[in-house]
């Protein structure tokens, strides 16, 4: 079954977001020492945006450690990313990066832990682009 890989700070404005999907979601560990999941389905990557004022250190080190794998990386369909809209022109870049270094669409940004209507918005994106149908609560 497709499904989602995520990674979420310690802040876990990411952790809340993915609880409320409501779907099966391997996480990368914050701890460099703890395994790495190894997704065996397609998945959609969700993670936060780290930059500076400039857009640098967008990425958290421990995504790129997983993407740098080229067995985690291929099944990689999509991106969600996570951000702050205090970063202007920076909000939810970690998206981009990713999308262009893995040849990878974009699927949605949301701010912070999202809203509602970006819950709403991403079950019914993943049901069509992952071709599975999302649980609600």
């Amino acid at each position: 079954m497709a499904g989602l890989v995520w990674y979420s700070s310690a802040s876990g404005n990411t952790a809340r977001f993915v609880a409320r999907l409501g779907r099966d979601a391997l996480r990368i560990p914050i701890a460099p020492a703890e395994p790495m999941p190894e997704p065996a389905a397609p998945y959609v990557l969700i993670c936060p945006t780290y930059a500076d004022g400039q857009g640098r250190g967008a990425v958290a080190k421990q995504v790129i450690r997983f993407l740098n794998d080229p067995a985690r990386r291929a099944p990689l369909r999509g991106v969600i990313a996570g951000g702050n809209r205090n970063f202007g022109a920076h909000f939810a870049c970690a998206g981009d990066v990713i999308a262009a270094k893995c040849n990878v669409p974009v699927l949605y940004r949301f701010e912070l832990a999202g809203t509602e209507t970006d819950i709403a918005r991403v079950r019914a994106g993943l049901a069509t682009y992952l071709g599975a149908e999302c649980l609600t609560p």
